[in-house]
């Protein structure tokens, strides 16, 4: 086998990115449950032609980069995107460089082996799109024949590239590096691009990234009984009901609320709520219920998931359910950030039968679905 060049790849991240709006950097910006900037950093690592990736920072970002990707080579770059690079390529020791803006989160592997395929033939190559719309400058119509957008990431020979860098009057800015590579004569090759790098420039750019992630559907299922008892309070569904009875458990029992929390723990195979909140933990004697479904509920935020909807069903035969139905889809739903249209909430019986049927206890089975990125 022989040995390839060494490839590394440059995320360039030291802008400001004001024109996203929002109260970070957009390469900090939550997309699909993870920074816009970990999307790109994941897809880079995981190339098995890529063997680093190292990412360019503003001076004092390092807190918010440590928080999106962890430890992490990082380099703090300059007051250009120019200088950025040059700070970037001065840490890199390679045969070969990727230079990629962090606002392109999605970087589809076909287009890292092009380049790569191009650099072996080339000194550089980029991925270009060719434009599908008519283009119009200051009034007048553009001929779209021949024109395509430029996209990242942009590969080198990184002694080209550094010699670019070096030539390049200080006095001006350069769009990206390719630009660099072919004013000092350098030949840029052309590969096929992909709408999955688009870069996220404006407020309304986010929306349109979150539609390109890939979604898995996930449903699960949860069950929980508790007996009633006199003297206790009696929680369902997150609400306290006026009854002769209330249930008997470690926490405040709410069965309803159980039920659901198991469902959502099992949508991403997190086991139980025994599993998380033991009943031999005495911190959790008379807790309040919510505190397990919001934990759960946490969990999958923290995959990037989200909860798509939750059904309840109650089994007893006291008390009427009907007359809290409304509260109880409105505690939930403010529980777990849904509106009231994605909660269901159901009672039966079971006609007299069981220790239901004879009034001993309470028991609720519920179904939740999320949505998982891929």
């Amino acid at each position: 086998m022989t040995d390839r060049p060494r490839m590394v790849a440059l995320i360039v991240a030291a802008g400001s990115g004001s024109r996203a709006g929002g109260a970070v950097p957009k390469q900090y910006a939550m997309v699909a449950g993870k920074p816009l900037i970990a999307h790109a950093y994941a897809a880079l690592c995981g190339h098995p032609l890529v063997d680093e990736v190292m990412v360019v920072i503003a001076a004092g970002a390092e807190p918010l980069a440590r928080a999106a990707l962890g430890d992490v080579p990082l380099i703090v770059g300059g007051a250009t995107r120019r200088e950025s690079v040059a700070h970037g390529l001065a840490a890199v020791k390679a045969d070969l460089v990727l230079v990629h803006d962090a606002a392109r989160p999605f970087v589809p592997a076909e287009v890292i082996d092009r380049i790569a395929t191009a650099l072996r033939d080339h000194a550089a190559a980029m991925p270009v799109l060719t434009m599908a719309d008519t283009l119009v400058r200051d009034g007048i119509v553009v001929p779209r024949d021949g024109l395509s957008r430029v996209q990242t990431p942009q590969g080198f020979r990184i002694d080209t590239l550094r010699a670019a860098h070096a030539a390049w009057p200080n006095d001006e800015e350069a769009t990206d590096d390719a630009q660099m590579v072919q004013r000092l004569g350098g030949s840029v090759a052309l590969v096929q691009g992909d709408p999955m790098l688009d870069k996220v420039t404006h407020p309304q750019d986010f929306s349109a990234a979150e539609a390109k992630v890939a979604w898995e559907t996930r449903s699960a299922s949860g069950f929980d009984v508790h007996r009633l008892e006199a003297g206790e309070e009696l929680w369902l569904g997150g609400v306290l009901i006026p009854h002769d009875k209330g249930l008997s458990g470690h926490s405040d029992a709410d069965v309803g609320l159980h039920a659901l929390t198991d469902a959502l723990l099992g949508t991403i195979a997190a086991g139980d709520i025994g599993t998380h909140f033991p009943p031999s933990d005495p911190q959790w004697k008379g807790a309040d219920s919510a505190r397990f479904l919001q934990h759960a509920a946490s969990l999958i935020a923290d995959k990037g998931g989200r909860i798509d909807f939750v059904d309840l069903t109650l089994i007893c035969e006291e008390p009427k359910v009907g007359p809290h139905r409304g509260a109880m889809r409105g505690r939930i739903g403010e529980l777990l950030g849904l509106g009231e249209d994605r909660v269901s909430i159901k009672a039966t019986t079971t006609e007299r039968l069981g220790f239901t049927g004879r009034g001993e206890g309470i028991a609720a089975q519920a179904i939740a679905t999320v949505s998982l990125p891929r």
